[in-house]
């Protein structure tokens, strides 16, 4: 809650320093992209702050996108100050859900298997009713109108983070 942050530590993606050796030259963190995204938007549910510990002069294209995506910025950011709460946890799949101070809800689902796969989340397992508005959050465009569910096809160790709005 406001005044009351997580602090998971820094974000290590892109080119990032070595901790146990800080004479080290900086190195590319060991995630793969779809790892990356993924570690952005457990950052962005759970409300934490945004401290990037990499190399500032390495930031590539992919990386700035990563870090500065204003819509993974807003859900981490949003004026409600909460955090995502765990819908399920599986082998395969992590879903987290985080109520958005405009009404919305904004929802990570994980991939955490070797494999593509889809994953869902009923509206049930939401706590919500109606028909919704899908954002894809990462791509920055709506994802259309859904009811009772939402599906995605999540690459390997990927995260699909999408708002639902009334």
């Amino acid at each position: 809650a406001p005044g009351r942050w997580n602090d998971p530590d820094y974000i290590l993606i892109g080119t990032v320093g070595n901790a146990f050796n800080q004479n080290a030259p900086p190195a590319a963190a060991a995630l793969t992209a779809e790892e990356q995204y993924s570690y952005m938007s457990m950052w962005a549910l759970m409300a934490a702050p945004l401290f990037y510990s990499g190399d500032m002069g390495s930031l590539d294209e992919f990386t700035l996108n990563v870090l500065c995506n204003a819509e993974v910025i807003g859900v981490d950011q949003d004026a409600l100050g909460k955090q995502a709460r765990v819908v399920r946890r599986t082998e395969d799949e992590f879903v987290l859900a985080k109520p958005m101070a405009d009404g919305s809800l904004s929802v990570g689902l994980f991939n955490l298997g070797d494999g593509e796969r889809a994953v869902a989340v009923s509206w049930q397992d939401l706590g919500i009713e109606g028909r919704r508005r899908a954002r894809d959050v990462w791509r920055q465009k709506d994802a259309g109108t859904v009811a009772g569910a939402y599906q995605a096809v999540v690459p390997r160790h990927g995260v699909a983070l999408v708002r639902l709005f009334r």
